[in-house]
């Protein structure tokens, strides 16, 4: 390669494309440097946020002047890579904020669990914009690798050891079907680029079979059937912040590059990967209707929401005759990062006084005892069981409007049915709270946490704004 060519590489353009990446880069390393510095220790919590925020900033400016395809057409830096790096970046600012008084013994290596932390929405995006295989593969062990070490960061935890060795084992799996995947893409047309891809077309059983493994590396990700069994026992084990970082960012990355990697399927699948979302969402919904610990029931509760927003996938591939596949995903994605994450912030905020304190059990009475707490925990249940006023009632309405406008009427309807039954084990939660009498010595002790308080607030105000104020997001 001549300096000319590095040269249209390495342009205005380029610096722009990856600044919310190289800005995310800058911070691992000061986060690095500040661990060794015993007089700046304090610094690092400055550090995380400041980063954060100017990635965010950086992925505004990309939203409203797209830069397009960069490193020779292998990264698109368009309006919707920017607008998944915001639904990124909220997610990782949301685990880590609830995170701050999570841990008790493993305090002395929160330096590491930062940099870990900060590392996945680099992956993340590079999975969001990357238009060649192996760039999104590089972005995917990116993502990937952090989370394995994060899901065991209690290592005084069987559960948390044991939750971080399985993740590594199936996810590992799931690397292995993207990479012979993506071998036998290349085998069949000569190309890992997308853009490629799509222009010849993958009609050959060889290259179709390609496909399909890669999809279900991508199912394993997303955490839709039949690559859901992880899920549960993953969720459950892993520190709660780091949850909340694998049921809303995670899934977020995956679903926006599986609808750039759909289209390489035929449009007749569409019916298929419609049947496997109701089945995803049925599987979900059944098994948080048995759950007694509220972290494990929406485990199963993700799962449902990965069938649901497999319908838009289906849509978008069966035709969507108003293209607005991406952007219901993103504001699904959008409410769920809120929702969810306000969730598993809270039942953190209970576990940090004891993990038996996620139990339903435990919950009994706490609208007495922490009537605010109560209130939001309340607001997340009925968002999402797709409430109306809720951000979750407008994805859902997104979703299934895409679903009906393709021609899957029949799978729309059967979501939404599916979706009413989820509402027995949300409505269970909220009982719980304001009308069964508290247990003898269930109560947990009274703590005060202004961060997961701030945290709380911030996620309750957006998933208001996203129900009852849609425009100023659609916007």
């Amino acid at each position: 390669m001549n300096a000319e060519s590095l040269k249209g590489y390495f342009d205005d353009a380029f610096l722009m494309g990856v600044s919310p990446m190289l800005t995310l880069t800058v911070g691992v390393l000061l986060l690095l440097l500040i661990e060794v510095i015993p007089s700046v220790i304090k610094l690092r919590s400055v550090v995380f946020v400041a980063t954060l925020l100017s990635a965010f900033w950086n992925e505004i400016l990309i939203s409203r002047d797209p830069v397009g395809p960069i490193l020779g057409g292998t990264y698109s830096a368009d309006g919707a890579s920017a607008l998944w790096g915001m639904v990124f970046l909220a997610s990782t600012f949301i685990a880590w904020i609830f995170g701050r008084r999570y841990y008790k013994t493993d305090r002395t290596f929160l330096g590491e669990h930062d940099v870990l932390l900060l590392c996945t929405p680099i992956g993340m995006m590079l999975m969001a914009g990357a238009e060649d295989l192996i760039v999104f593969f590089v972005g995917l062990e990116l993502l990937s690798i952090p989370l394995y070490c994060l899901a065991s960061f209690q290592r005084a935890r069987d559960r948390s050891v044991e939750a971080g060795l399985k993740y590594f084992v199936l996810g590992a799996f799931a690397a292995a079907l993207f990479l012979y995947g993506a071998a036998l893409t290349y085998m069949d047309s000569g190309t890992l680029s997308l853009t490629r891809l799509r222009e010849v077309g993958v009609d050959s059983t060889l290259g179709l079979t390609g496909v399909g493994l890669m999809i279900a590396s991508l199912f394993f990700k997303v955490s839709v059937f039949p690559f859901h069994l992880w899920v549960p026992d993953v969720y459950e084990g892993s520190p709660t912040p780091v949850t909340t970082l694998m049921a809303t960012g995670t899934k977020a990355a995956g679903f926006a590059f599986l609808l750039k990697l759909i289209f390489l399927l035929p449009s007749g699948a569409a019916p298929v990967i419609a049947t496997v979302a109701i089945l995803t969402m049925a599987i979900g919904n059944l098994g948080a209707l048995v759950q007694e610990d509220v972290k494990r029931m929406l485990a199963y509760s993700g799962i449902a929401h990965a069938g649901t927003l497999l319908l838009v996938v289906a849509g978008a591939l069966a035709g969507d005759p108003e293209g607005h596949a991406t952007s219901a995903a993103l504001y699904y994605m959008a409410a769920y990062v809120f929702t969810a994450g306000g969730a598993f912030g809270l039942l953190s905020w209970l576990e940090a006084d004891g993990e038996h304190f996620t139990r339903l059990e435990s919950l009994r009475g706490l609208a007495g005892r922490r009537p605010g707490m109560a209130a939001a925990l309340t607001l997340f249940m009925l968002s999402l069981g797709g409430i109306p006023a809720t951000g979750g009632f407008l994805g859902k309405w997104f979703v299934f409007s895409v679903a009906v406008r393709a021609g899957l009427t029949g799978f729309a309807i059967a979501g939404v049915l599916l979706s009413v039954v989820a509402l027995g084990y949300y409505l269970r939660v909220i009982v719980a709270m304001y009308m069964e009498p508290e247990l003898e010595g269930q109560a947990p002790p009274m703590t005060r946490r202004l961060s997961a308080s701030i945290a709380t607030g911030m996620c309750v105000a957006m998933v208001l704004v996203l129900g009852l104020l849609p425009g100023f997001f659609i916007g």
